[in-house]
């Protein structure tokens, strides 16, 4: 069955994370993304693992088709202006004013493909006091307040995953459909300008939103104490989590698996208000309890009293959970230098254009000779070669 953007043509000019997850998005929908790439080394991700397959660039460079192309070249940059002539979409996450450098900016590719949709992504924005600097995941963390909410900011500590990096990615991704959709309408496609730091502050919108209204700025123990979320550790030293949120019925449910059904009616924890200023006693109370049996007797005790629980899982426990199993949210794919790869699948399910993982990563450069052959009568000197040396 094809997918939702079966017939949609995407140029990527990007590396690392961002730009290539939003590419790989877009070609689990159905879409030709052809990566563009130099001829050294290509993206820089394909030297973070094993010569014959960086787990790391296989991560967000599946279903694409590679290509290289010296942009430094006058053939180099013929080849991928032709391209971009007969492509819908243009993803780019480069410093601002490098594709404008190379004669791949947004004036000069939609004069001459009008219906082109031009994805920037950058670390800062496109103008503005900081958009020369350099932008990595981190980074946009840490300036977009990101990091402020989860980490202790008297001994802080980065993140074990590139969230600003995916998040930038997935808003691009989102851009990009409503700009091609928009060209439904109007004929024309248009510029969809995201950054590391817009994308990230975003993200924390309930944040701002309660920030403005109380003006107390918010740490990683802010949304805990109002939503009622709880860590804990079992007696086994396995973790695990409760979330309580607003329903009484989960708090008294909590207290009775805990076996302290007198807390319900205390009257220091008689309302949300009240549980809230009690949140430190209460996590100590509940953790002195939790220490005395395993983590799955208590999760046994809670789920069987309804109240929204679960185990803290290392990623390897996650895969290997039943639910994760049936949701089959792992693909297997064979490679041609390592035997074959595994992949986490896509997070959504189109009942009548479902996602398709159909390739693995590509090799660097594996596909020049058969996308540079589409536009040969259109570059000024013909030669695939030349433009691929």
């Amino acid at each position: 069955m094809a997918g939702a953007l079966e017939g949609i043509t995407i140029l990527e000019f990007a590396s690392y994370v961002s730009g290539p997850y939003a590419g790989m998005l877009l070609g689990d929908l159905g879409a030709e993304i052809i990566k563009i790439e130099d001829p050294k080394t290509g993206d820089s991700f394909r030297g973070w693992g094993a010569a014959d397959y960086s787990a790391t660039f296989g991560s967000v460079n599946r279903n694409k088709k590679s290509v290289i192309l010296d942009l430094k070249s006058d053939d180099g940059r013929a080849a991928a202006r032709a391209l971009a002539a007969e492509a819908d979409v243009v993803i780019e996450n480069m410093r601002p004013g490098t594709m404008e450098r190379l004669g791949l900016g947004w004036d000069e590719l939609s004069a001459a493909n009008p219906r082109l949709v031009y994805c920037s992504i950058t670390g800062f924005g496109r103008t503005g006091p900081y958009a020369d600097r350099p932008g990595y995941d981190t980074v946009g963390q840490a300036m977009g307040a990101l990091l402020s909410v989860l980490t202790d900011l008297d001994n802080p500590q980065p993140m074990g995953v590139s969230l600003s990096d995916h998040l930038t990615g997935i808003m691009a991704a989102y851009g990009i459909l409503g700009a091609l959709m928009a060209r439904h309408t109007t004929g024309r496609g248009q510029m969809v300008d995201t950054s590391l730091l817009s994308a990230t502050l975003a993200f924390l919108g309930e944040n701002a939103a309660r920030y403005f209204e109380e003006g107390d700025i918010p740490n990683r123990k802010t949304r805990t104490e109002t939503a009622q979320v709880y860590a804990f550790v079992a007696g086994d030293g396995k973790p695990f989590v409760v979330h309580l949120s607003s329903p009484p019925k989960f708090w008294e449910g909590l207290c009775r698996s805990a076996g302290h059904p007198e807390w319900i009616d205390d009257e220091r924890f008689k309302t949300k208000a009240d549980r809230r200023k009690a949140y430190d006693t209460l996590h100590a109370g509940f953790q002195e309890v939790f220490k005395a049996e395993p983590r799955d007797h208590w999760l046994g005790l809670l789920r069987k009293a309804d109240v929204p629980s679960a185990p803290i899982y290392s990623l390897d426990e996650a895969l290997a959970d039943p639910q994760v199993q049936h949701l089959g949210m792992i693909t297997e794919l064979p490679h041609p230098k390592v035997g074959s790869v595994k992949l986490v699948t896509g997070a959504v399910n189109l009942s009548d254009t479902p996602i398709a993982i159909t390739s693995p990563a590509p090799g660097h450069g594996e596909h020049t000779e058969e996308i540079l052959a589409r536009i040969k009568d259109r570059t000024t000197k013909g030669g695939t070669g030349e433009a691929a040396q």
